[in-house]
């Protein structure tokens, strides 16, 4: 797995230059932690995004858009090769948005204003600045939809969710977990309530969606993924990434391979943008 950094539209360096862009990243690219004095959306339309602050980490696949205000430090990670595509908010439209990380739900309108926006080589002010404002209506009417894995900071919550990031497949009950940990299983379920606000079943299975994204992205099969994450049969994995993602996983590697299939044509196009 690649994790080489590159300069890209993503990169500290190319923003004051390129406050809305887009390219193909590949799979496995890394951006390391870094902030903005400004408010950021990416948005990957093919492939997985992960964003990790101090917070935890949030995974927006090609159907959500991720948000990071002004002063957030955070570390980038992409999944699959991903079409990715920049958006800088100035400081007086953040308010507008949560003033947290999140994730939001990415509709017809939304997604073909975040590409006109990143597709364009050269635009006047004026145009840019009115499909920045159909942004921001679309995400502040839009619920967050936020696949956010949060981590803990009491060590023997710790130790557990160490253990199972190392292995999301790890078939492991709490109980067994706790060993470990030298916690009891109330206990570590208490504190995956009190710290994280969310059960032991909820924080795992979102881990194991996570790395099912991750795994989908590069072309692996259903079954396979279900296997890898953990989940005893491809019916039971089917139903909990509909649940949390949205979609079929079969159907959402059908959307990045058209997505990917429509780029390239585009691309071939005689007098397309290069």
């Amino acid at each position: 797995m690649s994790k080489t950094r590159r300069s890209g539209p993503l990169s500290p360096q190319s923003r004051s230059t390129a406050p809305h862009s887009g390219a193909w990243i590949s799979h496995g690219f890394q951006l390391a932690p870094h902030s903005h004095s400004e408010g950021q959306l990416v948005y990957a339309a093919a492939g997985a995004l992960a964003t990790t602050t101090e917070r935890g980490t949030w995974v927006a696949p090609a159907h959500r858009v991720t948000w990071t205000p002004p002063g957030f430090e955070h570390a980038h990670r992409f999944y699959g090769t991903t079409d990715a595509r920049l958006v800088t908010v100035p400081v007086d439209l953040c308010g507008e948005l949560v003033a947290h990380p999140s994730v939001f739900a990415v509709g017809p309108l939304l997604r073909e204003a975040l590409l006109a926006l990143t597709d364009r080589a050269e635009a006047r002010p004026g145009p840019v600045r009115r499909l920045l404002a159909v942004v921001i209506d679309e995400l502040a009417e839009t619920p967050e939809q936020s696949l956010h894995l949060p981590e803990p900071h009491d060590d023997r919550l710790r130790a557990v969710t160490d253990l199972l990031h190392a292995d999301p497949g790890r078939s492991a009950t709490l109980a067994d977990l706790g060993q470990a940990a030298g916690a009891s299983e109330r206990t570590l379920s208490r504190l995956f309530h009190a710290e994280l606000g969310m059960s032991f079943h909820r924080w795992r299975t979102t881990l194991r969606i996570h790395h099912a994204l991750a795994q989908l992205s590069t072309g692996r099969s259903v079954t396979g993924t279900a296997m890898e994450c953990g989940w005893s049969n491809p019916s039971s994995f089917i139903d909990a990434f509909t649940e949390i993602v949205g979609q079929t996983p079969g159907r959402y590697q059908a959307d990045l391979r058209n997505h990917r299939s429509s780029r390239l044509r585009s691309a071939a196009r005689p007098g397309a943008a290069r």
